[in-house]
């Protein structure tokens, strides 16, 4: 499979948007900084994944989408797919995505469309995904030399990417995107002047490289994401276990 169907974008989108994100969350298994945050961030990517399923078996058969599509047939936004980083890093995506996600499942759970039932069990599992990231920003921002400069590094790092998030998805054309941005941009604001850290002041869309995700063109590391991920069920098609 290598492009990307075209009925159910929105589902796709969003799907390719959870399944990225839990995938480079379980990259942390066995490198997280304490045991506590091992378990944190396995819950959240299981939480990721399980969205994941449902979304994509709304569009196809979810184990060939995940494993058997070429990069450019996937429409996630570039900001999941950023490596992990330092810890700092990994928060700084944390607190853009899951913000946004629960702000999206809010407003998507107070709808008629057919993502309301899985908006409205996903708006309580992002409700603490999000919690989670701004209590880690707070500590990280508000604590030591050593860590405020880390987050901040973080936060100005991922910046760029945080404008295509509000960029319209085919098949949730009636949705109010800019409504979203302002009540995003006002949240991640607040937690940020919480923890001392400056909002960053560069374009948060514009270029390629952060907003064309949507339409299949993702950043270098993705491709070595992709293939690691997709690796035991290419050398092993058709297994079963």
């Amino acid at each position: 499979m290598t492009t990307a169907p075209s009925t159910h974008p929105a589902a796709l989108a969003l799907g390719d948007d959870a399944l990225v994100l839990s995938h480079r969350l379980g990259e942390w298994a066995g490198h997280a900084p304490v045991l506590e945050e091992e378990v944190a961030l396995a819950n959240i990517a299981l939480d990721l994944l399980g969205q994941a399923r449902i979304l994509l078996s709304l569009v196809g058969d979810e184990d060939e989408l995940a494993y058997l599509r070429e990069e450019r047939a996937f429409r996630n936004l570039q900001l999941v797919e950023q490596p992990n980083g330092d810890f700092a890093h990994t928060i700084a995506r944390q607190l853009y995505f899951s913000t946004y996600q629960h702000l999206l499942h809010g407003r998507l759970a107070e709808g008629g469309s057919e993502f309301a039932p899985l908006a409205a069990k996903a708006v309580k599992e992002t409700a603490y995904h999000r919690d989670h990231a701004e209590q880690w920003t707070l500590r990280l921002g508000d604590g030591t030399e050593e860590s405020h400069r880390r987050m901040q590094g973080a936060v100005d790092a991922l910046w760029r990417f945080t404008g295509e998030p509000f960029q319209r998805v085919e098949g949730l054309e009636e949705f109010d995107w800019k409504a979203l941005e302002a009540d995003w941009l006002a949240s991640v604001t607040g937690v940020l002047e919480r923890a001392t850290l400056t909002v960053p002041e560069g374009p948060r869309t514009g270029a390629w490289a952060a907003g064309a995700g949507r339409q299949g063109l993702h950043t270098e590391s993705f491709g070595r994401m992709i293939a690691e991920m997709q690796h035991l069920h290419r050398s092993h098609p058709g297994a079963t276990w």
